[in-house]
């Protein structure tokens, strides 16, 4: 994502009532320092935080990124051990804990909320753990993260870490536990919920479970977890659960990260019942089959509200419904999108209407520009495509090109006329509500020149789509191709 669309999340996050967001690596890129800096500065209600190695610049860039933010903080960390002491750090326990304790005493000069990570604490020794955390403690952290980072530990084992660090580590009262889990084995939202029995009262997770390999503990089914099973936890978040869906669906829009349909609280199919059996049991009474209402999720019980014949108020209002506070000038545009699908669709849904309004927020900076797409295609004839084309606002000669097949044609057209040698790594297609006159969202990776990135594009067209996705593929590498000239020149 760009910093824009980042902070657009970053208010939904907010608006899902979420603790802390932990909003980048400030010390990364120019980039990174900029979203952080920008949330950070935005935002008047979650912690947002920096994660940092414990290496001196690190810490300085998350303090000067965020210092004088409403409420902020430093994550630091270093691993634990002693597969990564030896094998990736190269350095001692001794010096791993001197590490730590610089680094968490450098940021609380500056900040009063320091987390230190141990990373790979599941694999770590449980007397060293004890001992690191101790140390940090005394140097001034405040909370302390012990990650499950290749999703290796069992929930039983983690409810055991906890429990022991719990009651050893020096005036562990006075600080938060955290747990951090991966998924690599599909256990990241049982073993987070094991850590809370163990005595973590910090979850770190991610919407959708987006993350690293196989994803993180996803922040939708353990917050559910603790609403529907609160009982038996005895523990309760701040999280608005009405906003999961809308934030589920705005992070799918800006990312082109798809939801499986079985995927628990946010899939399709969460709440649908196909079989007999369960659907005789749903109509007598619901609590047979379900242990959650769609609407407790934010899930409508139907969303089919608006058509070309609604007006600005109707819109405006359903908008809001939906979470999205829009001014007077960004609802003129939204509208005036929305009588174009209308124009092209029997009725527009609440997805149709959450795409429109994550698209007009985003503010784009576009090098290239497509006008006019036209393929041919069919059973006997060559796939043909043919493309009109701005580039810095100034028209391109009408190019044609051909493909295996329309899309392809149709991309090979908008790669030639621009002149680009890029290479596509991901092509995905989604439709964003039922029936055949469906938006279809479109999603594009492409690598050029040792840079990765990818496009988003929606359209009743899919081939219009995919052309949209691809240009917007192409804008953002011309944005990171901008960047690192930067830096290089900054480094000569």
């Amino acid at each position: 994502m760009n910093k824009e669309e980042k902070l657009l999340l970053a208010r939904q996050l907010q608006r899902l009532g979420v603790d802390s967001i932990e909003a980048g690596f400030a010390a990364s890129s120019p980039g990174d320092f900029d979203s952080v800096q920008m949330i950070g500065h935005e935002l008047k209600g979650p912690r947002v935080v920096s994660l940092c190695r414990v290496i001196d610049s690190d810490i300085d860039a998350g303090i000067n990124a965020l210092k004088g933010s409403h409420n902020w903080g430093i994550h630091c960390f270093i691993s634990t051990s002693d597969l990564h002491l030896k094998e990736k750090l190269k350095i001692d326990r001794k010096t791993a804990i001197q590490k730590a304790v610089r680094a968490v005493e450098r940021a609380r000069k500056e900040s009063d909320s320091i987390e230190f990570s141990c990373e790979d604490a599941t694999r770590s020794d449980p007397e060293f753990l004890v001992e690191i955390c101790s140390a940090v403690v005394k140097a001034g952290a405040t909370i302390l993260n012990l990650p499950d980072t290749v999703g290796y530990t069992t929930p039983g084992e983690i409810t055991q870490m906890f429990s022991r660090l719990k009651n050893e580590v020096y005036n562990a009262d006075q600080v938060v536990f955290s747990t951090h889990c991966h998924n690599d084995l599909g256990l990241a939202v049982a073993n987070s919920l094991a850590a809370i029995q163990g005595g973590a009262t910090q979850v770190e997770c991610t919407l959708n479970g987006i993350g690293e390999r196989a994803g993180n503990a996803a922040l939708e089914e353990i917050v559910m977890a603790l609403v529907v099973r609160g009982a038996f936890f005895g523990k309760q978040t701040g999280v608005d659960s009405t906003q999961l869906i809308h934030s589920s669906r705005l992070l799918t829009k800006l990312t082109g990260s798809l939801v499986q349909a079985n995927k628990a609280i946010v899939g399709d199919n969460a709440f649908a019942h196909e079989s007999g059996i369960h659907q005789d049991g749903v109509l007598k009474n619901r609590l047979t089959y379900e242990i959650m209402t769609p609407a407790s999720v934010g899930l409508a019980k139907n969303n089919l509200v608006l058509g070309k014949h609604s007006g600005r108020a109707a819109l405006l209002e359903r908008v809001r419904d939906l979470g999205y506070q829009v001014g007077e000038e960004e609802i003129v545009r939204i509208f005036d999108e929305f009588k174009k699908l209308a124009d092209k669709k029997k009725v527009v849904y609440d997805e149709d209407i959450e795409l429109l309004v994550a698209g007009d927020r985003v503010q784009k900076v576009e090098k290239y520009k497509l006008l006019n797409l036209s393929v041919f295609s069919g059973t006997d004839s060559l796939p043909t495509a043919t493309v009109r084309m701005e580039a810095d606002g100034r028209h391109l000669p009408p190019h044609a090109a051909i493909g295996a097949g329309p899309i392809d044609a149709a991309l090979n057209s908008i790669r030639e006329i621009v002149g680009s040698s890029c290479i596509l790594t991901k092509f995905s297609v989604k439709s964003i509500t039922g029936g055949t006159d469906a938006q279809g969202m479109v999603s594009i990776g492409i690598e050029d020149e040792g840079l990765a990135t990818s496009g988003r594009g929606s359209e009743t067209d899919i081939l219009i789509a995919s052309a949209k996705a691809f240009v917007d593929a192409l804008n953002r590498m011309e944005i990171l191709k901008h960047s690192q000239g930067k830096r290089q020149q900054a480094a000569v």
